[in-house]
């Protein structure tokens, strides 16, 4: 363990685990052609449905922006579709594809090696993190 982490502050730690847990995600998910960040999107258009992107964002807690750049890269793998939304020609109606459920299914295993093979599957752990969330992250209403 490298000494300094003692010294630095609960936020930087988990920023700092974050950062390098997704970096671990990203490289065992270069062979499906999908990011973590893209990966997460598809987990959400298949529990919830199509969406539009703004409702996307919010379920994923990030920026329209960010997830509009997720989608450009699952759209150009086929791995979405976006349609303009009729009522309202500024949103879109996004779905997942069956390509897209496939990349999802070859995926699914990854977190549990990944977590395994890094001592990561406590379920202490995810209720600890699951309550940094709720009471930081942005409310739902």
């Amino acid at each position: 363990m490298v000494p300094e982490l003692n010294d630095w502050s609960t936020s930087r730690l988990l920023t700092t685990a974050a950062r390098i847990v997704e970096h671990s995600w990203n490289e065992k998910l270069l062979g499906i052609g999908i990011t973590h960040a893209g990966l997460t999107t598809l987990g959400v258009l298949e529990r919830e449905g199509t969406l539009t992107g703004v409702r996307l964002a919010q379920l994923v807690h990030v920026q329209a922006q960010t997830v509009g750049r997720t989608l450009d890269r699952l759209e150009k793998r086929g791995l979405v579709t976006r349609l303009r939304n009729t009522a309202d020609r500024r949103s879109q109606r996004i779905t997942i594809t069956s390509a897209g459920q496939k990349a999802l299914e070859r995926a699914k295993n990854i977190e549990h090696e990944l977590m395994a093979e890094d001592g990561l599957a406590s379920e202490d752990l995810r209720a600890r993190l699951q309550t940094v969330i709720n009471e930081l992250g942005p409310k739902r209403g």
